[in-house]
């Protein structure tokens, strides 16, 4: 039996080329395709494909934007991130909202038909190359949240203050505190969080979602 897999790419050469290539010995059958996120959720409403290639830069809403609907709504289907890009941060975005799998686009055929079986069956599937840098990501995300929880009721609010640009003026006013209370505390934040300065701490707060741009 054929596995049934949709294809959602803004491209039609690449829904085009990717359908030929993943038909070619019939053990996968490419039963909807979809040429941005809306479409491909409005499609899911009436057709059930078992494995989604899902683009993550499409029109109207992104790969990771239709993932996290996917998710939220319990949409029974594996879904297999194809993409170019293999910046880390995606792949670890995608994967804290619930991905299957994650393959680049440049990847051989072989891989990527190893991949659709792989998520399939109920494994995940992240590209090899792409492996250390997620690993030396979530050693550095994991001491990140111990450096998190360190902080003090007061001082992760002091923080999020100093991402979203205050003054310690401004944030002695919005916490009802002293600005002497104020500087102590980003001080206590920036030797817990191992910064130097506000920029850094910024940085520090948004690569952890501590506050939302």
């Amino acid at each position: 039996m054929s596995i049934k897999v949709m294809i959602a790419d803004d491209h039609v050469l690449m829904r085009e080329g990717l359908k030929q290539l993943l038909e070619f010995d019939g053990s996968i059958k490419v039963i909807a395709e979809a040429a941005n996120g809306v479409e491909c959720l409005e499609s899911l409403k009436t057709i059930k494909p078992e494995v989604l290639l899902l683009d993550i830069n499409m029109p109207n809403k992104n790969g990771i934007e239709v993932l996290k609907e996917i998710r939220e709504n319990d949409i029974d289907i594996k879904v297999l991130m194809l993409t170019v890009h293999n910046e880390v941060e995606y792949l670890l975005k995608a994967i804290d909202i619930g991905v299957d799998g994650y393959i680049l686009k440049d990847s051989e055929s072989a891989e990527l038909k190893k991949a659709i079986n792989y998520v399939y069956n109920g494994e995940s599937y992240i590209q090899s190359s792409l492996i250390p840098s997620l690993n030396s990501r979530l050693v550095n995300r994991d001491m990140d949240k111990e450096k998190i929880e360190s902080l003090t009721k007061r001082e992760l609010e002091v923080l999020i203050q100093v991402a979203n640009g205050m003054f310690n003026k401004e944030i002695a006013v919005i916490l009802s505190i002293s600005e002497r209370t104020v500087k102590n505390h980003i001080s206590n934040i920036f030797k817990k969080i191992e910064v130097s300065d506000r920029t850094q701490a910024a940085v520090f707060a948004i690569k952890n979602n501590l506050i939302q741009l």
